[in-house]
């Protein structure tokens, strides 16, 4: 039995059609098969793979950290370097800034994923707010754990049921939908750039206005930057953007470095609630793990000392141009988080397959099936965003 044939009837499978691609090796911005062909990973392995495959930095980090301690005990109980010197380094790189409510966000709750951080911060708001209404936005994914499912889309959710009462849907960027935060309302929860409704931004204006509703009803407001954080959209935080914080900010993904890792980061004073009544309100056995966390530190820095954040809008104006096509209608996003718009699923899958046979590797989006994702890592070079969109339009043209 071959190895495809294995995973096939080994590994549990989420759909009928996995790429099944097997890939022996990566490096930079390249993955490779084991004939030795290159693909290029122009989306980061779904936006985590910010710095690269085994950039060496991240590499020695892990390295350096399996070589004095795995796994010592449950989070929470034991001084790790790793968790306190990245838990240290999140926090300065939120340095200045305060939430929507005035609070600085100086507290860091680690997770192993991007869905661990939503359920951990629903919970929080809960607890610290006392109630129990939920609001979130249309055709956005937060996770498949059944807190996150919930916030999320009735295609995904309706094998699922009973999920978590008192969830609305109100609109981005529709000031009128506005009203319906109100003293019932724990949290909103927000991606600023909508990831898989195929990158939709927030207006500015909507977004302070949001603010001021959940201040002014004692609302938290909960952003998803799973997606957008580590330097995604050409700053640290999607939220330097727009020049506001939340009172619980998550991340994830791109945290890692490669390496599993989520966190939701809050003020002190919420985060407290977690401790009493009950003790130990939160917790989690590997969430935080040093191998994970050395290799996060590493992967900030990575982002601080060597990726010049301020050439990510030069290389999204390069890929727009490049990407100039017929079968293309548009190419929107922010950064290096980008949607290029086709006519239908038929003409982006077949884009997609060309594009693997020539050596390129996209996708598209869970709740938009018509655009092609495009996410590469923050360092892939002029040259080889030029490789890479002539590869596609190959692929358009064949």
């Amino acid at each position: 039995m071959d190895l495809k044939q294995i995973f096939l009837a080994n590994v549990a499978q989420t759909s009928d059609s996995p790429l099944a691609l097997e890939l022996v090796r990566a490096e930079g911005i390249f993955l490779y098969d084991k004939n030795g062909k290159p693909y290029i990973d122009l989306i980061s392995g779904i936006s985590v793979s910010n710095v690269g495959h085994r950039h060496p930095e991240v590499v020695k980090a892990i390295k350096d950290q399996v070589d004095k301690y795995l796994h010592q005990m449950v989070y929470g109980e034991y001084l790790q370097s790793p968790q306190i010197m990245l838990a240290n380094a999140l926090v300065a790189t939120l340095e200045g800034l305060s939430s929507s409510k005035g609070k600085k966000l100086d507290n860091v709750y680690f997770t192993n994923s991007g869905t661990e951080a939503v359920e951990g911060a629903l919970k929080l708001a809960k607890k610290y707010t006392g109630r129990s209404g939920i609001i979130a936005f249309p055709n956005a994914y937060h996770g498949s754990t059944h807190g996150a499912l919930s916030l999320g889309e009735e295609q995904f959710r309706r094998g699922f049921r009973p999920l978590l009462p008192d969830i609305r849907k109100i609109r981005r960027n529709e000031p009128e939908d506005l009203k319906f935060i109100n003293e019932n309302t724990a949290a909103v929860i927000i991606e600023l750039i909508g990831a898989e409704c195929g990158v939709a931004e927030t207006d500015a204006d909507y977004l302070h206005a949001l603010a001021e509703k959940c201040k002014s009803t004692g609302t938290l407001l909960i952003f998803d930057e799973i997606q957008t954080g580590f330097g995604r959209t050409g700053k640290f935080w999607a939220s330097e953007h727009y020049g506001i914080l939340p009172d619980i900010l998550l991340t994830a993904k791109g945290m890692g470095g490669g390496m599993p890792l989520g966190a939701f980061i809050a003020p002190k004073e919420i985060m407290s609630v977690f401790k009493e009544n009950p003790v130990l309100g939160h917790i989690t056995t590997f969430g935080g793990h040093p191998v994970s966390c050395a290799a996060s530190l590493a992967t900030l820095n990575v982002i601080r000392n060597e990726i010049n954040l301020d050439d990510i809008p030069g290389k999204e104006k390069l890929i727009k141009e490049q990407l100039k096509h017929p079968k293309i209608s548009e190419i929107r996003g922010k950064g290096l988080m980008l949607a290029a718009q086709m006519e239908n699923f038929e003409v982006l899958k077949e884009t997609i397959d060309k594009g693997i046979e020539k050596g390129v590797i996209t996708d598209w989006f869970l709740y938009c099936d018509s655009a092609m994702r495009i996410a590469p890592p923050l360092n892939i070079t002029h040259e080889e965003i030029i490789l890479a969109c002539s590869k596609i339009k190959e692929a358009l043209d064949s």
